[in-house]
């Protein structure tokens, strides 16, 4: 379910976030960067969720600057994201584990501080200005961090199980 308040998204953030900071703490690199059938790694799935954190921040402020608003990034569309995702990842294929780690905690630092510098109406009052659908700030906000970092959890659950 998700959150309907500043409170509840904080929490669900914080909450979200410990977990996978605990279990990145049992992934060393040799395992971060080992690929799966899809070429993926735990070291992607980190700077992935990352990123996705900055897109949404970028969206934010595109929305309230009264700028365009590209979802999920200019040049591509929705049904597009297998190929933004492809293309993420060459992008960010020189980044080691290290440096996916630190985005990944240098990206949260932006969320919490994004998170506590508003208020609940401006999380829960309306649609995201820009975003063409009807998704409150704070529903964006837990789609790009909490979803996102519980989603990276069970991928590098199961990553682990298989690979030790």
């Amino acid at each position: 379910m998700p959150a309907t308040s500043k409170d509840e998204l904080v929490q669900v953030t914080e909450r979200e976030f410990a977990k996978l900071e605990k279990l990145l703490e049992q992934v060393d690199a040799k395992i971060a960067l080992s690929q799966d059938d899809d070429d993926t790694s735990i070291k992607d799935v980190v700077a992935h969720r990352a990123h996705w954190i900055d897109l949404f921040l970028g969206w934010y402020a595109d929305g309230q600057a009264d700028k365009p608003v590209f979802f999920p990034a200019k040049g591509y569309k929705w049904n597009d994201l297998k190929r933004y995702n492809a293309d993420l990842r060459a992008k960010q294929k020189h980044m080691d584990w290290a440096q996916a780690r630190k985005m990944l905690r240098a990206c949260h630092a932006k969320l919490t501080r994004f998170l506590a510098a508003k208020s609940d109406d401006a999380l829960y009052g309306g649609p995201m200005k820009g975003a063409n659908n009807n998704w409150t700030p704070g529903r964006w906000a837990e789609a790009a961090g909490p979803s996102h970092y519980r989603s990276a959890t069970k991928y590098i659950r199961t990553r682990l199980k298989e690979l030790t």
